[in-house]
């Protein structure tokens, strides 16, 4: 197997190649998922490439985050300037990103990045299909699992086997983004999962205490290595971008060992003590084992890289207090977790204090006295995260000259970048069957119509096509302010359980009902959406929502899946090993807002794979959609505009958590944890809103307003208080968010 070391500095770049690795991965210069990481140049990438192929070490480059519509032509001139450095692979997230890597630039070969989501054999093998030569697969995904993809899947699979976990599904995280526009799916998050919540509802004191709920342990898999390479793994990932030259060399160093030397306990010890000396987080095998792993999280602990130092006991004038519980020397690397505000902050220690003697070192259980940066207060958490003289010897240790530093001048052709800008400034060619809404000249807030409705309920007009989404039946008894175009219903056990209770209800949608699929699918969960499609079908539905790319394979074939012996059918009324025909009408696929669509290439890549229509992501701002509508788009595009969609979607349905239940982080910030669709997910108290733009987003040409009701309990009433409130955001008490719309998606 592959050994896949991370690098985000030069200096960690040549730790990796020295200890071991057989590959590397950096941060593309200006599209990758460590945005907040410094930016290596074009210069410094062909050397590196240079110097790793010398030593028979392979170079990927991580561009993986998603790309705006005003980044196009800078993603274009990157790809082509990779393409002609000759990287050996792109690690890539965006749809729109691949799509131009694969029709200007055949001789770059792409990675799936983790951040698509690829939890299941059908997602991989979309990757395959669509030309991806390796997945990099979900961190939640089992040992068992990874077996099973493998056996259906002809394409190498990636796994982390070492270092930090995140708690929601990659690329379904919208927490840093929802709270202050900082994108985790372009590389900016501020990692809200790692602050202390407490339970109870903003403005109540600061509520019982919960703790770290989602701050993650980190993965630590040197003991799997025989399972891994048994399950089909091609490459074992190193985690850590972030971290220092000293944490990367220590951990190459340790898997190398165990991967040269299997089975072999005295190695393994060895390798087991590199890895303590790199200062990591409290380890835990992930969900390698199990699928609700027991020990991925400890609430009592922040979650913070490094050796607990203990707590400050008492703070004069930057110089604080405590009691030790590891040994510390002047000079060692530091890290203080503010627990008021969930805030941290890196120092190096250059004052240690017993009494009035100055000391250079002090061992645990020594009380002393530090000097800290400003801030620090009673009861914050102290970690060491470097020793000094393992800094000191790094430092020491100069680069050869000139050896990171080459001339890439003329690197790219400018007369085929000037013929790819050319292509792209065309206009996109629009399916038959797509409809075009004309521009309206309105601007600003919507200016709605009120009529009298049925039954006393007032009718409110928006001034574009609206869609109304549920994940529960129930959601139904809600009134309407006016009939909407389309009725979209999630499927899941439960709504399937509910739908042959409910053909009465469902009458008056049977031409307008769509299906949507969740954005997470486990394997053990495809032959039950196989069987409940077939079903669904087979009675005459035939436009469905898809949540993840990799579900377009469930329509394949008109979904047909013969029933596993002995496994329980769905579908109502069946009988076992038979298949129910599908319907002969035209099938219609649209796309959820879950495919993180920022760009109108992403629009292209969707349109060649059927696509009828898709939603933008629903985190982007205002301008970027501008942008994007701009274009002349391949599919007709709408958007959620009032909704509380999940913040983050996780696997991990813990004994800790509590659902229906208000949570609050130290900076106020109220979210609820509740189950769908098999997961948990955390929604915001309250929904957004873009209700007020509504007449906006019809003049710039959104053909769909999506109004979700998923995750909510809604009032009977709660669609027309939103609808007359729109034209007056904050009506009623109810400030909504508008998410990115009206700020800044960075």
């Amino acid at each position: 197997m592959e050994l896949l070391a991370p690098a985000g500095t030069i200096e960690a770049f040549e730790a990796a190649v020295e200890s071991g690795a057989d590959a590397i991965y950096i941060g593309a210069p200006a599209f990758n998922a460590r945005a907040l990481a410094r930016h290596f140049s074009l210069a410094e990438v062909a050397a590196m490439i240079d110097h790793a192929h010398k030593n028979r070490v392979k170079v990927y480059l991580a561009m993986n985050s998603l790309m705006k519509e005003e980044e196009i032509s800078k993603a274009v001139e990157e790809l082509a300037a990779l393409e002609a450095l000759k990287a050996d692979a792109l690690i890539i997230q965006d749809l729109g990103i691949s799509y131009l890597a694969r029709k200007f630039f055949p001789g770059l070969r792409l990675h799936a990045s983790t951040l698509m989501g690829a939890h299941n054999s059908l997602n991989v093998r979309q990757f395959s299909e669509m030309g991806f030569k390796r997945v990099v697969l979900a961190r939640e995904t089992t040992l068992a699992e990874i077996g099973q993809i493998h056996k259906q899947c002809p394409v190498e699979l990636e796994v982390f086997v070492h270092g930090a976990l995140c708690f929601a599904y990659s690329g379904l995280c919208l927490f840093s983004s929802y709270l202050g526009g900082k994108s985790g799916l372009r590389g900016r998050c501020v990692q809200p999962c790692r602050r202390r919540y407490t339970w109870g509802s903003k403005g109540r004191g600061s509520g019982a205490p919960a703790g770290y709920l989602f701050s993650m342990n980190d993965l630590a898999g040197l003991e799997l290595i025989p399972q891994l390479r048994q399950a089909g793994v091609s490459s074992l990932k190193i985690e850590g971008r972030m971290r220092s030259p000293q944490y990367v060399a220590s951990v190459v160093k340790a898997y190398r060992l165990a991967l040269d030397n299997p089975a072999t306990p005295a190695v393994l010890a060895e390798a087991k003590e590199l890895l303590e000396q790199a200062m990591g987080r409290k380890a835990s095998l992930g969900y390698f084992k199990k699928a609700q792993p027991a020990d991925i999280i400890a609430p009592q602990h922040s979650g913070n890289v490094g050796l607990f130092l203990g707590k400050i006991e008492k703070v004069t004038a930057n110089r604080a207090q405590m009691t030790l519980k590891e040994p510390l020397k002047v000079g060692d690397r530091l890290r203080i977790h503010q627990e008021g505000s969930g805030e941290r902050q890196g120092f190096t220690l250059k004052g240690l204090w017993q009494g009035k003697v100055a000391l250079d070192k002090a061992a645990a259980g020594s009380k002393v006295q530090l000097d800290l940066p400003p801030g620090a207060q009673w009861g914050d958490s102290l970690y060491k995260v470097d020793l000094g003289e393992r800094r000191q010897q790094g430092a020491k240790k100069a680069i050869q000259p000139g050896l990171f530093s080459k001339k890439v001048a003329n690197l790219v052709d400018p007369r085929k970048l000037a013929q790819i800008t050319h292509f792209l400034g065309k206009p996109v060619s629009r399916p038959t069957g797509g409809k075009t809404r004309e521009a309206r000249p309105a601007r600003g807030q919507a200016q709605l119509q009120t009529q009298g409705g049925r039954r006393g309920v007032p009718q409110v007009q928006l001034p574009l096509e609206w869609w109304l989404k549920i994940d529960d039946f129930e959601s139904l008894k809600v009134q309407l302010p006016t009939p909407p175009s389309r009725l979209i219903i999630t499927l899941s056990r439960q709504t399937f359980a509910q739908y042959s209770r409910q053909q009465k209800r469902l009458t008056l949608y049977r031409r307008r009902l769509v299906w949507a699929l969740p954005p997470v699918i486990l394997e053990a969960d495809l032959l039950f959406y196989r069987e409940a499609i077939a079903h669904l079908r087979g009675s005459g539905y035939n436009t469905w929502q898809i949540g993840h790319i990799g579900q377009c394979l469930l329509f394949e074939v008109e979904a047909q899946a013969p029933v596993e012996p002995g496994a329980e059918s769905p579908s109502p009324g069946r009988k076992k090993g038979r298949a129910v025909q599908a319907s002969t009408e035209r099938l219609l696929l649209f796309g959820d807002y879950t495919l993180n669509v920022l760009n109108s290439m992403s629009v292209q890549a969707l349109a060649g794979l059927g696509l009828n229509n898709a939603q933008l992501a629903i985190e982007t701002d205002r301008q970027n959609l501008f942008d994007v509508l701009g274009h002349k788009n391949a599919l007709p595009m709408g958007m959620t505009i009032y909704a509380q969609p999940p913040l983050f979607t996780a696997r991990l349905a813990s004994p800790f958590f509590k659902y229906d239940q208000p949570l609050v982080s130290p900076k106020g910030e109220v979210i609820v944890l509740k189950q769908c669709w098999g997961q948990t997910v955390a929604v915001a108290d309250l929904p957004f809103s873009l209700l007020p733009y509504s007449t906006e987003l019809a003049s710039r040409g959104v053909a769909f307003a999506v109004v979700d009701l998923s995750h909510m309990r809604p009032r009977p009433d709660e669609l027309v208080a939103a609808f007359r409130q729109s034209g007056q955001p904050g009506r009623g008490g109810r400030r909504l968010s508008t998410f990115n719309y009206t700020g800044t998606l960075l």
